[in-house]
């Protein structure tokens, strides 16, 4: 089958002819539709010093897809030939006292997808059942393709309440674009989106913000008096991870105010931990989604909401065939584009 591969340490990625993978009893065997290309992937494909700490060659990237459903082991019970799948990313050891207690996505021993054992990047992939998410029929397989970053955005997005709060986003790439969206359906009432980015800020207009701030040229304590808000945010979702940001979403809190922090900070964050403890702010780390409740949240949204899968839809900003991986990858990496998605159906 035709991949791309991490063959060696150093930048770059090949598209070759690999082997089949070999499935276990518990596995499930998958035809590769669509991929996305995640950030993770960037950092795989550049080498950079996370990439080299963690990633051992020879590995096959890639952990958001969709793909059809080619066989399945002998001890699989409730995944058929034939179904419409994603797959959850982070494979559980089971056995931790956060498995043990239901919390999987708080595994300490877990692997990646992608990551730590051969991904998607590839016509076929293996995957345990227990990853695996099953589609309803007439699922957008290109939609499908981006149920990790959803699922991404809409843990963030439902940690809090937000029904009739102001939301404050931080950072409008994919997974903040999707966190837009989500806030949205769920029913907040203000929902401000930060960039520097001016593609992105309108892509965050389409998708339901009520303003798109660039704080290269504008406050957000300016965005605040533009909407006539008196008190500050209810809830900040930080998605960008610069250090300039959760400092500012702090100072626009209303007293009692929360912040779900999805984005890996790029560097040191000086906070103002006296203003966290005197205005009594909570500040929860987001990391994956929960297994399998978010995945539940997002795949019932979907279905039931045409307005939500546009907004989605939406954040899909390029398309294109496998064989032109090279040109998806430079532009996933650019400041301007929404999420990149790879057609499998025509491989390099």
């Amino acid at each position: 089958m035709r991949a791309l591969i991490k063959d060696a340490p150093g930048p770059g990625l090949r598209a070759v002819d690999v082997p089949e993978p070999v499935a276990g009893d518990a596995d499930v065997t998958i035809r590769v539709l669509r991929t996305g290309i995640c950030g993770t992937d960037l950092h795989i494909d550049g080498w950079d010093p996370w990439a080299a700490s963690v990633i051992v060659p020879p590995l096959i990237p890639g952990h958001e897809f969709s793909g059809e459903v080619v066989a399945v082991g002998s001890g699989v019970r409730d995944v058929r030939v034939g179904a419409i799948v994603s797959a959850e990313g982070h494979i559980v050891c089971g056995v931790c006292r956060n498995c043990r207690a239901g919390r999987r996505h708080m595994c300490i021993h877990a692997s990646g997808i992608g990551v730590h054992r051969d991904g998607a990047f590839a016509q076929t992939v293996v995957v345990p059942e227990s990853n695996v998410w099953v589609h309803p029929p007439g699922m957008d397989v290109d939609l499908a393709a981006v149920f990790d970053p959803l699922g991404n955005a809409v843990h963030t997005a439902l940690k809090f309440p937000i029904v009739g709060e102001d939301v404050l986003i931080t950072g409008a790439g994919p997974i903040g674009l999707m966190a837009a969206a989500v806030a949205r359906h769920v029913g907040a009432r203000f929902i401000v989106v930060t960039d520097v980015s001016e593609p992105r800020l309108e892509l965050a207009r389409r998708v339901g913000a009520d303003l798109a701030v660039n704080v290269a040229h504008e406050r957000i304590a300016d965005a605040q008096r533009r909407l006539g808000m008196r008190e500050g945010f209810d809830v900040g979702f930080e998605m960008c991870g610069q250090p300039s940001a959760l400092p500012e979403m702090i100072d626009n809190l209303t007293h009692g105010g929360r912040v779900a922090m999805l984005g890996l900070p790029t560097g040191p964050i000086d906070v103002d931990w006296a203003k966290v403890v005197t205005h009594m702010l909570t500040v929860s780390g987001i990391y994956g989604r929960e297994m399998f409740e978010t995945w539940n949240a997002m795949s019932a949204m979907l279905q039931t909401s045409a307005e939500l899968r546009a907004a989605i839809d939406t954040v899909i900003t390029h398309r294109l065939p496998a064989r032109e991986w090279r040109e998806g990858f430079a532009t996933a990496a650019t400041a301007s584009a929404g999420k990149v998605v790879l057609d499998w159906t025509d491989a390099p």
